[in-house]
């Protein structure tokens, strides 16, 4: 088996997961292992400012990012000749990780999308969706999109990715990736983050890390910079996933979990820029001055709004910046 083939309710090769490891109960959740973890820190100097960066795009073979962590739970069972349907915007990532993900799987992909305000990487994951789905729907408003995707789990038989992937079970794997990354400060591959700046779409990432941070008994703030309309980006919605998740790990472990203190989990609105997808100028600044000093490229719909707080915060803020990069730059 290679690290292209996904592996079916077994843990990776090498070490298990540090979730596994804290909470053994928890294998007893399906899995397919589709990632490669974990995903590497780096230290890097942008425009005068020292930050570090957890690339989590690169966590896959194909199509990395926080959707691939989520959807090693959310695809588990998921077999050839399955129909898998999901939502998001035209331009979405979360849309494009499940198509491209299951398909691995062997399964067709019906992908029901909205129009947005578009840039360049949206365009370029736009396309990608179509060629990857077997039927890609796109509508005038996302209340539209989104009753025609719960008509289509209604009527046809098929395994339903609900938007963003934001459940309890998806959010398991980020408070993972909160954990992976407890092991990597443990074991002296950066020093500890005073704050992890990240995306705030759907909110799973968020609520994720954030618990995972307060399971490992680390005061690290959680950074969330809204990118998608506040209807759905809002720290009340973080907190009802937080709630969600620690609850599934109580009920399943047995153990009581630590609650997420307010004051480290803040949420940014001024990078947002109106409308989701629509670009930034000064995060695309930011995002240029990055890939100028480190070949890194972000998109605009996410990655880029978060990192123009993430660097402002390094200049400014005392402590260790780490910027958790969501978006696989080699989808462009």
């Amino acid at each position: 088996m290679t690290d292209e083939t996904p592996q079916v309710r077994g843990e990776r090769k090498g070490s298990p997961l540090p979730l596994y490891e804290r909470f053994p109960a928890l294998r007893a959740i399906p899995r397919v292992s589709l990632c490669i973890l974990p995903s590497p820190v780096d230290r890097v100097a942008v425009d005068g400012a020292e930050i570090w960066i957890k690339s989590d795009g690169l966590n896959a073979a194909v199509c990395g990012g926080n959707k691939a962590r989520a959807l090693e739970f959310l695809l588990a069972g998921v077999g050839s000749g399955d129909t898998v349907i999901t939502t998001g915007g035209e331009g979405s990532t979360h849309v494009l990780a499940t198509a491209m993900h299951a398909r691995r799987l062997g399964a067709r992909v019906i992908g029901i999308r909205w129009r947005h305000d578009m840039n360049h990487s949206a365009y370029r994951v736009a396309d990608m969706i179509s060629d990857e789905c077997v039927s890609s729907r796109v509508y005038g408003g996302a209340t539209r999109a989104l009753l025609a995707a719960q008509l289509a789990r209604l009527t046809q038989r098929c395994h339903y990715v609900p938007l963003g992937g934001s459940t309890p079970i998806g959010v398991l794997a980020h408070v993972n990736a909160a954990l992976e990354l407890a092991e990597q400060i443990r074991a002296g591959e950066l020093p500890m983050p005073a704050r992890v700046v990240v995306p705030l779409g759907s909110g799973g990432t968020v609520a994720g890390l954030s618990l995972g941070f307060a399971i490992a008994g680390l005061d690290i703030a959680t950074i969330c910079v809204q990118v998608t309309p506040a209807i759905v980006a809002n720290r009340l919605r973080v907190r009802r996933l937080i709630s969600r998740t620690a609850r599934l790990i109580e009920r399943m472990s047995g153990e009581r979990i630590p609650r997420v203190p307010a004051h480290l989990l803040g949420v940014v609105r001024d990078a947002y820029g109106g409308a989701y997808g629509r670009p930034l100028p000064a995060a695309t600044a930011a995002a240029r001055s990055l890939a100028a000093a480190t070949g890194i490229q972000l998109d605009d719909t996410y990655s880029a709004k978060a990192f123009v707080v993430a660097l402002s915060l390094a200049r400014t803020a005392s402590g260790t910046t780490l910027f958790w990069n969501t978006f696989d730059s080699r989808l462009l």
